[in-house]
């Protein structure tokens, strides 16, 4: 890893070298948290958890040929090189800083209340039709993640898409300290952990931190639909690049047509060029996150004929609106994570649906002290959905029910207390030709439920 030497690591992060002096100028191999993926050469950190303290893997990993670890400790009698730190967590941050800077690729940042992974998966699609990119995998997009994401770049990667995600004021700030980004796309500023936040206003405060690290010179592109981020009008001197539905942006879409669950045809217009494009994911936030590829794209020089390739080649992946075809159902494996702005619009989706249309729908969380209106909120427009079944799961859940049946009575509403639950009951619900769409919050484990239908 470039000019990754124990000796820059150790500079970089603060720490107290012990061990040999000729060891001090080799490069480690790779950096990884994960004590099953050591390899020869490497250097592990130990990542000091709730359950578990990985120090106690630090012997099993030097005999596995690690070069150096890390360590929040004294360790008595090492006979191997190890980096004496105050935080591994830190640490990790501020060498993942440094190697980025050796790097010196351009790096484009994606954040946003509803829709970073989808956005990043396409930004990453057309930049791959010109460059070796290298996209954040996962939810690799936190404190931890995002330096373990830049850990996976190389000399040979030209540029790096990198999706980050933050729940707390600050958090930012200290990711886009680590990506220092050339380009920015902000999605859009929806009701996401306003538990901490507090509000919309919250939300767009702490997602703007970013524009505090841009490179000079650098890049802003932000839905120009979206009320909040339509009034960023300039920062550092950088002036924003919009995209929406609306011809006054300098990037636009018109003539937009659902092909149902195949995706969505429509006319880009792209700083005066025209195009036609087929976006093979459904739903008109699809049509946004193509927008915004669109606009990357062509900062960094991309043809309309590329921009329009690596759309069309995008892939869908596990738990973000991806098509399971079983025997029996269409699955609308949409589980991974859940928000009133992603709920609404997977809904809206659903309606295009063949066969019956079916929603099973679980808690959303994080979303502080109007939860339960948030919850409701989903009830209610889901009652006004062209769909025929409705399945709400959890505490919270219940309220979503009780707003989508008072609201359409001739809608089936159907109420489960937990997931648990949902399972045992569950091929009662679903019957063959059905349309299904799984989506909650991550920590309802509906991914399970992905696997139940798919089994049936």
């Amino acid at each position: 890893m470039k000019n990754l030497t124990l000796e820059n690591i150790t500079n970089a992060c603060h720490g107290v070298y012990f061990g040999t002096a000729d060891a001090m100028y080799r490069e480690v191999s790779a950096i990884t948290t994960d004590s099953r993926k050591v390899e020869a050469g490497c250097l592990f950190v130990p990542i000091v958890g709730e359950r578990v303290d990985a120090h106690k893997f630090i012997p099993d990993v030097m005999a596995k040929g690690a070069l150096a670890t890390l360590s929040e400790r004294t360790l008595e009698n090492a006979d191997f090189p190890y980096i004496l730190v105050e935080s591994t967590l830190q640490a990790v941050k501020d060498i993942a800083q440094f190697y980025l800077e050796q790097l010196q690729i351009p790096v484009v940042g994606i954040t946003g209340s509803v829709g970073k992974t989808s956005t990043k998966e396409v930004i990453a699609s057309v930049l791959k039709e010109k460059y070796r990119t290298l996209k954040t995998q996962g939810n690799f997009n936190n404190e931890l993640g995002l330096p373990l994401t830049v850990f996976r770049l190389r000399d040979e990667d030209e540029i790096a898409v990198l999706e980050m995600g933050i729940s707390d004021f600050g958090e930012m700030s200290r990711l886009a300290r680590i990506a220092k980004p050339e380009t920015c796309v902000i999605t859009n500023i929806g009701t996401c952990h306003l538990e901490n936040l507090g509000d919309r206003d919250g939300v767009l405060k702490a997602k703007t931190e970013v524009f505090e690290f841009l490179k000079p010179g650098g890049h802003i592109v932000l839905n120009g639909d979206d009320d909040k981020l339509s009034t960023v009008r300039e920062s550092h001197g950088i002036r924003p690049v919009f995209f929406g539905m609306d011809d006054k942006y300098p990037v636009y879409a018109d003539e937009i047509v659902s092909h149902g669950l195949k995706g969505m045809s429509c006319r880009v217009h792209l700083n005066g060029d025209v195009f036609e494009v087929m976006v093979p994911m459904p739903g008109r936030h699809m049509v946004y996150n193509a927008l915004a590829a669109a606009a990357v794209g062509r900062i960094y020089g991309l043809t309309n004929e590329e921009i329009k390739r690596g759309i069309e080649s995008l892939e869908a992946i596990s738990g973000r609106f991806k098509m399971i075809e079983t025997n029996k159902f269409l699955i609308v494996d949409d589980c991974y994570n859940a928000n009133p702005m992603s709920m609404k619009a997977s809904l809206d989706v659903l309606q295009d649906g063949a066969g019956r249309r079916v929603a099973i729908l679980g808690d959303m969380g994080e979303l502080g002290e109007n939860e339960i209106a948030l919850h409701e909120e989903v009830g209610t427009h889901a009652a006004h959905c062209r769909i025929d079944v409705c399945i709400c799961t959890g505490d919270l859940c219940r309220r979503m029910a009780e707003k989508a049946s008072a609201e359409n009575p001739e809608l089936t509403v159907i109420y489960e207390p937990d997931r648990e639950s949902l399972l045992a009951h569950l091929a009662d619900y679903v019957i063959s030709g059905d349309t299904i769409l799984v989506k909650a919050s991550h920590f309802m484990k509906f991914e399970e439920v992905v696997k139940a239908l798919q089994e049936m």
